[in-house]
């Protein structure tokens, strides 16, 4: 026999054994190399043996992990010959962590490397606006999820516009989708903030959130991002990245929006401790008097300060957009969100918001009309 024929018949009796067509071999990976083909070779070994393995570029190309030499692995394939080198090996047809998923190792793996990169620093993490005038929603357009943050954000703080990029949040076309809505509304400055995320799920269904696409646009994001993805117990790769990482969705949309009662209350209290600052002063300036000129003094800075407090409660209630709404006045927006301060701003066929104190109404230009026309 030749020796190529010595290595052929080597290989059909390997090739024609069912223990070796389809196992499972758990070992310890040494060597591992990667060529410019995608080709994958490396050795698995235990205390006393050694077995090379490779594994073909299609295959490869499906690892959610990245091997390493130290890793303990378990390789599926078969086992035959090449019959040109006359070596026996495990062609790998899928490769595991042994004792660890794989979704769980390359989290680990990514999430390790992005942090020694430095995504996770504190230095690079922007604060969010304090009163917002529009907030993005980066998410699924349909579900309880968008309806619960609209509902919020409508209730907390209802002269926040919000825009909503619809986007996939699962499977393979959803990385790519959120990473251009992501770069959309920084072209395009949509957004104080940008509310990033999905309700909750398995690993595998929160798996486009661990996506280093997405994790390396968040970073990116001039504007401000709040990752809110799944339910509290839930830690994806774009909450480390994230400016803030809320624990759901709904409360994404609680951290983003001040509530106006609270600072309606703050008002109040405010105008209440200015008047008994004053009360206390001119009880003070009255115990002190003993002169009728003194009284007189005191009265005229009793009036300073009522003119005062008159003229801050003046302010303050003038300055409330609350205030400004009750008295029948509306605001317009155009379709960026932004206010439409004069009729050179808007032509005839523009699409406007029109906000009321209880609600908004999409609106379309019909005909433009300038006091300077009206005067002429």
């Amino acid at each position: 026999m030749t020796v190529t024929q010595v290595n052929n018949y080597i290989k059909n009796l390997l090739d024609s054994s069912p223990e070796l067509v389809n196992l499972s071999v758990s070992g310890e990976t040494s060597n591992y190399r990667i060529y410019p083909s995608g080709h994958h070779y490396f050795t698995l070994k235990d205390e006393e043996s050694v077995l090379k393995c490779v594994m073909f570029r299609n295959d490869a190309s499906k690892l959610a992990f990245k091997p390493q030499d130290g890793m303990k692995l378990i390789a599926m394939g078969r086992v035959s010959v090449f019959p040109r080198d006359g070596q026996y090996q495990l062609y790998c047809r899928a490769l595991q962590p042994d004792g660890v998923g794989a979704l769980a190792m390359a989290f680990e793996q990514l999430k390790q490397r992005l942090y020694a990169e430095g995504l996770f620093d504190e230095r690079y993490k922007k604060p969010l606006p304090k009163f917002p005038n529009s907030v993005t929603l980066i998410t699924s357009p349909a579900g309880a999820v968008v309806q619960d943050m609209l509902r919020i954000l409508k209730a907390r703080w209802p002269l926040c516009a919000v825009n909503i990029l619809p986007v996939r949040v699962q499977g393979e076309e959803a990385p790519p989708e959120i990473v251009e809505a992501i770069k959309y509304a920084n072209a395009h400055g949509i957004g104080d903030v940008l509310i990033v995320g999905r309700g909750g799920g398995s690993l595998e269904d929160l798996w486009a959130f661990n996506d280093e696409r997405v994790a390396r646009a968040i970073f990116k994001s001039n504007i401000p991002v709040i990752s809110a993805v799944g339910h509290e117990p839930d830690v994806t790769i774009s909450d480390f990245v994230a400016d803030v990482r809320a624990s759901t969705p709904s409360n994404a949309a609680e951290i983003v929006s001040p509530n106006h009662q609270d600072w309606r209350i703050g008002l109040d209290n405010a105008h209440t401790r200015m008047a008994r600052g004053i009360n206390r002063t001119i009880k003070h300036a009255r115990n002190i008097a003993d002169a009728r000129a003194l009284e007189r003094g005191v009265r005229d800075v009793f009036t300073a300060k009522r003119q005062t407090l008159m003229r801050y409660a003046a302010k303050l209630d003038a300055l409330s957009p609350l205030k400004v709404f009750a008295r029948g006045y509306s605001v317009a927006l155009n379709s960026g969100g932004e206010t439409v301060k004069c009729v050179e701003d808007i032509k005839t066929g523009d699409d406007i918001n029109i906000r009321f104190i209880d609600g908004s109404a999409d609106c379309t230009v019909r005909e433009v009309y300038s006091l300077k026309q009206v005067s002429d």
